[in-house]
């Protein structure tokens, strides 16, 4: 186990699981932010990793920022550009990280807290999770461009405008999460998600990924195209003619990532 800044990092097979550790409440700071950005470009990179699981210590996900130590990393000019850039790359290196990400939500996810989760590929969440963007009340904008892209335009401004809570219940109702389970039963849940995850090719994840992460802000017809194209240059790797050649012969493919 490994743990730095914050993020402790740790492998169970082709698994690997990060978790938010810094007590009490697992609020974020520039620190923490360039940590969860480094580790999840180091996984995505790392060829004995198939799967991911995002969660945290504690009985929050994540609180979002930590105020106080947002005050002491932002006091000269450009130093708020800095801080942003290093909230929204945190986001972006879990979204673009190679491999799948599972959310594993085990309490509130606040603001930044409810960014990495929404970045992620599949949401899951315990009974006593919430989400929701506070920021409104001290002095700063949350997540609109997150909100937006999940709940309806009413829901959304709700969230921003208002500060509202929404629990994982109503979460798992509107489909917007895969699973809402007791608490004691998240992590077995989660690593169930990863584990089916890590079995399938991680040649035909990475395109996966990466075609759904790009057709998702594209109009329908270049996203058919797109994802097409992709679909034919899979079509061409090691892994493509393993698994038909599995199939064909009825038994389980054997997958190296090429």
């Amino acid at each position: 186990m490994d743990i730095r800044n914050g993020i402790r990092l740790q492998f169970d097979g082709a698994v690997a699981i990060v978790t938010l550790d810094m007590p009490p409440v697992n609020a974020l700071g520039l620190d923490n932010y360039q940590e969860i950005t480094r580790t999840f470009d180091r996984l995505g990179d790392m060829a004995s990793v198939r799967a991911v699981v995002l969660t945290a210590a504690g009985k929050a996900f994540c609180a979002g920022v930590d105020m106080k130590k947002r005050g002491q990393a932002v006091k000269d000019d450009g130093d708020t550009w800095s801080y942003l850039r290093a909230a929204r790359e945190s986001f972006y290196a879990i979204r673009e990280c190679k491999k799948p990400v599972v959310a594993a939500i085990n309490g509130v996810a606040l603001g930044a807290g409810f960014g990495l989760a929404a970045h992620s590929d599949i949401l899951i969440a315990s009974e006593n999770a919430s989400v929701g963007l506070p920021e409104i009340d001290v002095g700063l904008m949350g997540g609109g461009t997150v909100v937006q892209s999940m709940f309806s335009p009413s829901t959304a401004r709700r969230m921003m405008f208002m500060g509202y809570r929404m629990t994982a219940a109503e979460l798992y109702r509107l489909g917007l999460i895969e699973a809402c389970v007791p608490p004691e039963a998240l992590m077995e849940t989660a690593m169930s998600f990863a584990r089916e995850l890590a079995a399938k090719s991680p040649t035909a994840m990475r395109y996966a990924k990466q075609t759904m992460n790009t057709i998702s802000e594209m109009p329908a017809r270049e996203s058919y195209r797109f994802e097409q194209n992709m679909t034919a240059e899979l079509s061409k790797t090691p892994d493509a003619r393993e698994a038909v050649l599995a199939f064909m012969e009825k038994r389980a493919p054997n997958f190296t990532g090429s």
